[in-house]
């Protein structure tokens, strides 16, 4: 399963909630859908899914026109909104069996619905009524609702919000495992989460795109004009020549021998680095090129 969009409008009035908005996901791909509140995340989620039209533009899923065969295609797309609706005085397997009645599932449903309830880890809360379980369970019931037809697309809508740190780790390893063989369309505002499972990332502003790439590249993207690096030394340095070397702008002292140099992207200062400790006789101990955060890169684009 993938997903296409192609140049996706959509106007509230004369608010322009997206505007001329473009990607693609391809099958087993999880892509971290990023953004500020009221930048069209959730907009551009309920237009894949068909819960709203788009006003311009055209949404595929698995070559599929969304809008066009709006019932058909979500029996492929799993969804979990950010409020994640639920009937609260359902009991867990009772909501799950109503939800497999829509998708009309037949006589496989039994098994069905045990299996997604082993793979959410809800076996010891299947009995319990939905408004007994804590958030963390109503997220698993959340993710198995989305998860039970066995759709090739899953869209989820903030799936750890106010979850505790276990809970979190717990849904991202649910997802990860998702993610090898289902096309995952995530929006989140936790950067770590995007770090841990996402592929790739697009991070939208205004309704626009941004910036939309493989999540290492985003990650090694800046608009500063030099690099950095951060070096240990075994002992302490000759600074002058440290500075002399070709292409150093900076260098910043942290603490004890390390030390954050600063350089020109033109010049491989690493190996300059390296050069310069075995002429002084020194040991480097550690060197790492600083990247930017991807919470850096996020609020360099949309503030």
């Amino acid at each position: 399963m993938s997903i296409k969009v192609s140049e996706i409008s959509k106007l509230y009035g004369k608010q322009k909630a997206l505007d001329n908005v473009s990607f693609e996901i391809k099958t087993g791909e999880i892509v971290g859908f990023l953004g500020p509140n009221g930048a069209g995340k959730s907009t551009m989620m309920k237009i894949i899914t068909g819960y709203i039209p788009q006003t311009s533009g055209d949404v595929f899923v698995n070559n599929i026109n969304v809008l066009d065969n709006n019932i058909e295609i979500r029996k492929d797309i799993g969804y979990l909104p950010e409020n994640n609706p639920l009937y609260l005085d359902m009991y867990v397997t009772e909501y799950l069996n109503y939800i497999a009645g829509i998708y009309k599932i037949g006589k496989e449903k039994k098994n069905r619905i045990n299996e997604i309830i082993e793979k959410t880890g809800l076996q010891t809360e299947k009995r319990k009524k939905i408004g007994a379980l804590s958030k963390g369970y109503r997220q698993r019931v959340g993710l198995a609702q989305a998860l039970l037809h066995n759709p090739g697309v899953l869209i989820l809508d903030e799936p750890t919000s106010g979850l505790d740190p276990n809970q979190i780790v717990e849904i991202r390893g649910l997802i990860s495992e998702i993610g090898k063989e289902k096309t995952v369309l995530l929006s989140t505002h936790i950067m770590q989460e995007v770090e841990a499972i996402c592929d790739s990332v697009i991070i939208i502003n205004n309704g626009k795109i941004v910036a939309k790439d493989k999540t290492e590249k985003i990650q090694g993207s800046t608009t500063d004009n030099y690099q950095a690096i951060l070096v240990e030394f075994n002992n302490s340095i000759d600074t002058k020549k440290l500075k002399a070397l070709k292409g150093v702008k900076k260098i910043i002292h942290l603490k004890g021998n390390n030390w954050l140099i600063q350089a020109d992207k033109s010049i491989n200062i690493r190996e300059s680095i390296f050069n310069f400790a075995v002429k002084n006789k020194y040991t480097v101990l550690s060197m790492q090129k600083q990247e930017k955060s991807l919470e850096e890169i996020f609020q360099e684009l949309t503030k």
